[in-house]
């Protein structure tokens, strides 16, 4: 399947909203912070898990490093998105090992991040506000 422009993450107030409200899973070589899409949130055109993938310079180092480790992350998506429930917002947050790890590694941490994901119950609904 293509990573098509829809499923990019790229609203700030998106990516910070599956940072903060979202849960976390540990990939080894990266981590995967990811969150249900609101209903709210949801666009009768959006029907596929969307990413954001990160590479800091201090985690990763400089550019040729953190462009690997986010080109090898967004293939990891591409190829397994289809594991992941279609209303999943993801943030993939590369790690300096993600380069030095064989791919084939790093695609077994990624499905079984997915499997985390997949049967991981409903989070709880948030809390009402009265006026």
């Amino acid at each position: 399947m293509r990573f098509r422009p829809e499923q990019h993450l790229r609203r700030q107030d998106e990516i910070r909203a599956v940072r903060t409200e979202g849960r976390r899973v540990d990939a080894r070589a990266f981590t995967v912070w990811w969150r249900p899409r609101p209903t709210a949130d949801s666009k009768a055109t959006i029907t596929a898990p969307r990413a954001c993938v990160i590479a800091s310079t201090a985690a990763v180092g400089n550019a040729i490093h953190r462009n690997r480790a986010k080109r090898r992350l967004r293939e990891l998506f591409r190829a397994h998105q289809n594991q992941l429930p279609r209303d999943c917002d993801l943030l993939l947050i590369a790690r300096a090992a993600v380069f030095h790890r064989p791919y084939a590694e790093l695609e077994k941490n990624f499905l079984q991040a997915c499997g985390q994901i997949s049967n991981a119950p409903p989070p709880p609904p948030p809390p009402s506000v009265h006026a």
